[in-house]
């Protein structure tokens, strides 16, 4: 009879030694390696190079990213997901208030946008002066209260010329939350060398300033404002040392290419972004995509995954759209590598997820606020 000891010293499990199924099994999965085309196992290749980076690279080819998007998905963001925990820490996520502090009256034609004076009549969206700065500063102090921490400023314009006034205010609102310990970041349209300055004197974070989608596609979407035009903006910010937040909207009926596009034109900037906003677009009534159907979830986690891996350093936040995602895709979003989130009240003119249903949402899966000029490093 097996004493106890003995019991206790045996395998739980057995295994044969390989035979001859074993044998061919692993044959097989050889030959089928060496009959893959050239084509996939290129793709195979530069995946398994990006997913070991080490640090930002700046000189991307739209091959090497169309490679990376094409993964399979459940590959995709398991890598992502990897990589993500080598820059950064995995529960950390920035959460940001946005707020309009100049609704409506935009002469820009953006087909998506209801503060478009073009589209006026079909959205009923009033134009406003613009906020005063103790009203700004009530709301950063409510936001801060409700613990995000960076709190961004929208103005429906063009661009800043002619707004002497209006900049010097929005300065001031800038100083005023800086002053809260928050990060500061405001989108205003176009701005001059000599503008982004005058930001970055008032304390500015960060300025947002959207490419939208790929240069192909871009004139599809708006004709008043140039591919080009963005990317000068984007340069005036960076040479006044002020942070880059330019990311994209999906599902204005671009393709996967300018998906690719999009993220190959971000990451062969001099600077990858700081932040890396991914719209889903919600279809405003009045507006000439206000009747287009809401992008599919894979997709938007799709591209969050992909943009992870190209941009490892950035913050990839998961902007408007977030509203209509489960709980459930939103942590996929998130296992996929993104870390930053709007929460609070509203976004410029869509619904926002509120601040004490983000606070429960984190409490249950274990996630944490960023800190305030911190990112969440591993």
């Amino acid at each position: 009879m097996s004493t106890v000891a003995e019991a206790e010293a045996q395998p739980l499990y057995t295994f044969p030694p390989p035979g001859p199924l074993w044998r061919h099994e692993a044959k097989q999965a050889s030959n089928n390696s060496e009959h893959e085309p050239e084509s996939q196992q290129r793709a195979k290749q530069i995946f398994q190079n990006a997913v070991a980076a080490t640090a930002p690279r700046h000189n991307w080819t739209k091959e090497e990213i169309s490679a990376i998007y094409h993964q399979p998905l459940m590959e995709l963001s398991f890598r992502a997901g990897t990589l993500h925990r080598r820059f950064h820490s995995p529960s950390s996520v920035q959460l940001c208030t946005l707020m309009n502090i100049k609704t409506g009256g935009c002469t820009e034609d953006c087909t998506y946008c209801a503060q478009s004076t073009r589209y006026q009549s079909g959205t009923g969206l009033p134009a406003k002066r613009v906020e005063t700065v103790s009203s700004v500063l009530e709301a950063a102090r409510l936001a801060k209260a409700n613990g995000s921490t960076r709190f961004c400023m929208g103005a429906a314009w063009r661009d800043m010329r002619g707004r002497k006034n209006a900049l010097r205010n929005i300065s001031e609102m800038i100083s005023g939350v800086r002053a809260m310990g928050m990060e500061v970041c405001v989108t205003l349209g176009m701005i001059s060398p000599s503008q982004a300055q005058e930001l970055k004197a008032a304390g500015l974070t960060a300025y947002n300033h959207n490419l939208d989608t790929s240069r192909e596609f871009y004139p599809s979407v708006i004709s008043t404002r140039s591919y080009d035009e963005r990317l000068q903006t984007l340069s005036h910010v960076r040479d006044a040392g002020i942070s880059v937040c330019s990311g994209g909207i999906l599902g204005l009926g671009e393709t996967d290419t300018d998906r690719v596009g999009l993220l190959h034109t971000v990451s062969t900037l001099p600077t990858h972004p700081e932040s890396f906003p991914v719209n889903a677009l919600v279809p405003i009534k009045g507006t000439p995509l206000g009747d287009r159907k809401p992008v599919e979830f894979t997709t938007m986690l799709r591209t969050i995954a992909a943009a992870r891996i190209v941009m490892p350093a950035t913050i990839i936040r998961i902007a408007a759209g977030r509203k209509t995602m489960a709980e459930e895709q939103q942590m996929l979003c998130f296992m996929a590598g993104a870390n930053a989130i709007f929460t609070g009240e509203k976004m410029l003119t869509t619904e926002c997820n509120g601040w004490d249903e983000d606070k429960e949402m984190f409490a249950r899966w274990g996630l944490e606020a960023m800190e305030s000029f911190r990112k969440g490093t591993a």
